[in-house]
């Protein structure tokens, strides 16, 4: 079986320095906030080319704790409208609603996945004051009319990047172009640590310094808190192992690509429309998502010819019960992607035989 992902099998390589660097770890008696968070703080910003990274405990709270400073600063206030994708996972909307915000759903470009700067457009109303715009599946969105809407309208440009770490756009990395961008380091990441973490960038100060207090129960230095806060800290140990793994970032995603690559040059089948990219470099692939009419049949023919696949996502949030004021929206673009989306591995350790077993069995379909 071609498993879709095989963490013990990707982080192999990492494993002589990760564990030399726990006994460093356990030695230190730091635990929480110590140096090893400091260091992929700052490798981090160097690696994104902001001024600041602030880790905290993942990426729903990364994106949370950005309004939540927004908020504090006065940019926003209780109730203003954030536009999101329609498509994306549920964690980007409820990051937004639980800092108090309303969610307004914007319908994706259904070749791309990602936001739609035509449609978003015509969501924007008096109340609008954000946009926070995914980078689904790894791919940066039409981002140069992105940035022109929200400055012509005065709207804050928040990054989900939570899906692409390394992407670049215009000679900028995904997490340096927009007022600030969240990601996430869960272990299916392309950028995975062992357990949750996340980190906010931006080159705002007062943003990063207020993410600092906020993460850590609002406190300005230990027992004051400045801001009603909550506890989401990086953990040290999974500090530890971003800072090694965050060497390798460039290399497993170019492996990524390559694979990618394969796949579109090969794969040929009347049946399967292949994603579409606008450029190598905007992309990651954290996944790489295919779409037929016949979905379910073909996941079912994968599996029975050893290929394991999954559907990101199965259910649009407008359809699930924690959004149920949604349950009645009409959005036809999303609601056909997620009935004809699935992704097929495209992970950094693949071999040239499994890549080439998924293009034959995709083709024989």
């Amino acid at each position: 079986m071609i498993k879709f992902l095989d963490l013990k099998n990707i982080n192999r390589p990492y494993e002589k320095d990760f564990l030399q660097k726990i006994e460093a770890f356990l030695q230190s008696g730091y635990y929480i906030q110590g140096t090893e968070v400091q260091k992929f703080e700052n490798n981090f910003a160097r690696y994104c080319q902001t001024r600041y990274a602030v880790g905290v405990g993942n990426g729903l709270d990364a994106i949370r704790l950005i309004f939540e400073a927004y908020k504090i600063i006065g940019k926003l206030q209780p109730g203003d409208e954030v536009l999101v994708p329609a498509n994306t996972y549920i964690a980007s909307i409820l990051a937004i609603s639980q800092a108090g915000l309303i969610p307004v759903l914007v319908e994706p470009d259904p070749n791309t996945f990602n936001l739609s700067p035509s449609l978003l457009k015509d969501k924007i109303t008096s109340k609008s004051k954000a946009v926070l715009g995914v980078h689904l599946y790894g791919q940066i969105s039409d981002w140069q009319q992105i940035q022109e809407i929200t400055l012509e309208n005065n709207l804050l440009l928040i990054e989900d990047a939570a899906q692409a770490h390394g992407a670049v756009y215009k000679n900028k990395k995904a997490g340096n172009i927009s007022d600030a961008a969240a990601f996430s380091f869960y272990p299916t990441k392309n950028l995975g640590a062992l357990g949750d973490a996340g980190a906010v960038t931006t080159n705002n100060h007062e943003i990063a310094e207020i993410i600092g207090y906020l993460k850590n129960y609002g406190q300005e230095k230990k027992y004051i808190s400045r801001y009603k806060g909550i506890n989401s800290r990086l953990d040290e140990i999974q500090a530890v192992f971003l800072n090694i793994k965050l060497n390798f970032l460039d290399k497993i995603n170019k492996r990524r690509r390559d694979n990618a690559r394969k796949y579109l040059k090969n794969i040929n089948n009347p049946k399967i429309i292949l994603p579409v990219i606008k450029a190598f470099d905007h992309h990651v692939f954290h996944q790489f998502v295919i779409k037929t009419s016949a979905r379910n049949r073909l996941k079912k023919y994968l599996y029975e010819n050893g290929i394991e696949t999954i559907v990101h996502y199965p259910l649009p949030p407008h359809k699930q019960e924690a959004y149920r004021e949604w349950n009645n929206l009409n959005l036809p673009v999303t609601e056909k992607i997620y009935r004809e989306i699935l992704s097929i591995p495209v992970r950094e350790d693949l071999t040239a035989d499994d890549t080439d077993k998924i293009i034959e069995t995709l083709n024989k379909f």
